[in-house]
């Protein structure tokens, strides 16, 4: 049977795929990018990393919060911004043909420093949390936290609330989870936004600001990106899930499943995005304070680019940030994007054009069919399966059946 074998198939059913052009090694680009400190750690990764790839593309990313970033996006003063609160529908008015396009997936957590509770898991609702925020709330040992942490050391001691001071898409995402689990009182009274009026509390800029707050004053409470928390060795809360059930830790995977419910529900890139939320979502392991973070880019790049050829360097590294980019996600505990959240992002920049010429032509996973047959030198391991069966170590039937298998999956043709 053997020498009926004439050639081996080297059939190219990948899934291939175009990608945009590689930057022109002939030029150096210098971009610039600004906004949400929620993300920072993994832009900044990213810098490092896209640069060791192509050298002549240097990132001046700086992190001055969702509201800056979006600020500067307005007033085209940047390459893209980056922001964790979707632009509402003003800000989509003052900056039309804005894309967004999600780069990773996030967590805020709910930080403490309590000497007597020197590790994480302290339990807190959604509602102790928004009436601590509030100050309805002052205490540490008030009732409603030893309710939910019977057996913990909570001291009577005044509690100290630290918020951010700057226009922030972690304040976004932070306040918005606290408008849906408490309606009736964090809603009506405070709201939510990137910048709100807080009852009162003090003030810091930018994640790194409020974690160097609470890590530095005792038996304080603020919230920070889970990376800010990680990093900075941080204790922080386990929040209750949407379905009330259970109390979940901030990590990759609980973040990832509060996202598993709207992956198909979300808008195409240049649609409206204000009201895309996945705080308190359902299922039994989803944290309730997640969040998609975006990057922010004209349709139309002549905007705010010198010439197509920067412009063209602009979407590659935005594409090799939703791609080959995530796997750098996990380190630094973000969560990677889902599939069809990439594919979004994808479609999304083959929209973008330079004076209205299209940078990149992408039409999904294109499927090719190529088969090409050559001479080929037959592999060991099929000279050894050949020889086992000569041998009798293996059935005739047992043989035939296995060449059947390489004929059906196209591996050989007789």
């Amino acid at each position: 049977m053997i020498a009926t074998i004439v050639a081996i198939v080297a059939p190219l059913n990948a899934n291939a795929e175009s990608t945009p052009d590689t930057p022109d090694s002939k030029y150096v680009y210098n971009l610039n990018g600004a906004g949400a400190t929620f993300p920072f750690p993994l832009i900044d990764l990213w810098r490092i990393e896209y640069n060791n790839d192509f050298d002549n593309v240097n990132l001046n990313y700086q992190s001055i919060g969702s509201g800056g970033g979006i600020k500067q996006h307005i007033e085209k003063t940047v390459n893209f911004a980056a922001t964790d609160a979707p632009l509402t529908t003003k800000e989509r008015e003052l900056a039309p043909n804005t894309l967004h396009i999600p780069e990773t997936m996030g967590g805020v957590t709910v930080v403490y420093n309590i000497p007597e509770i020197p590790k994480s898991g302290l339990n807190l609702t959604g509602k102790v949390i928004s009436d601590i925020f509030i100050g309805k709330i002052t205490k540490w040992n008030d009732p409603l936290i030893k309710d939910l942490n019977p057996g913990l050391n909570l001291p009577n001691q005044d509690i100290l609330v630290v918020h951010r001071s700057d226009g922030s898409g972690t304040t976004f995402v932070f306040t918005d989870y606290l408008a849906t689990v408490d309606p009736d009182g964090w809603d009506k009274k405070v709201g939510k936004g990137k910048s709100v009026p807080w009852p009162f509390g003090l003030a810091a800029a930018g994640n790194e600001g409020v974690a160097g707050i609470v890590k530095s004053t005792t038996y304080s409470i603020g919230y920070i990106e889970l990376a800010y928390a990680f990093q900075t060795g941080m204790t922080f809360a386990y929040v209750q899930n949407g379905d009330k059930n259970k109390f979940i830790e901030p990590t990759i995977d609980s973040i990832a499943a509060s996202a598993a419910g709207i992956v198909n529900r979300l808008p195409a890139a240049d649609a409206d995005w204000s009201a895309v939320s996945i705080v308190n979502a359902p299922g039994s392991n989803s944290y309730p304070i997640a969040s998609f973070t975006y990057l922010l880019v004209y349709e139309d790049l002549k905007e705010v680019s010198k010439n197509k050829e920067e412009a063209k360097a602009i979407i590659h590294m935005i594409h090799w940030m939703i791609t080959d980019g995530q796997e750098f996600s996990r380190s630094l505990l973000y969560s990677p994007l889902p599939d069809k959240v990439v594919e979004l992002g994808k479609k999304g920049l083959s929209r973008v054009t330079y004076n209205g010429e299209v940078l990149w032509k992408y039409d999904g996973n294109v499927k090719t069919t190529e088969t090409k047959t050559t001479d080929y030198e037959i592999p060991d391991w099929i000279r050894n399966n050949a020889k086992w069966w000569a041998d009798g170590l293996i059935t005739d039937q047992d043989y035939i059946k296995g060449l059947q298998y390489l004929i059906s999956q196209g591996i050989l043709k007789v």
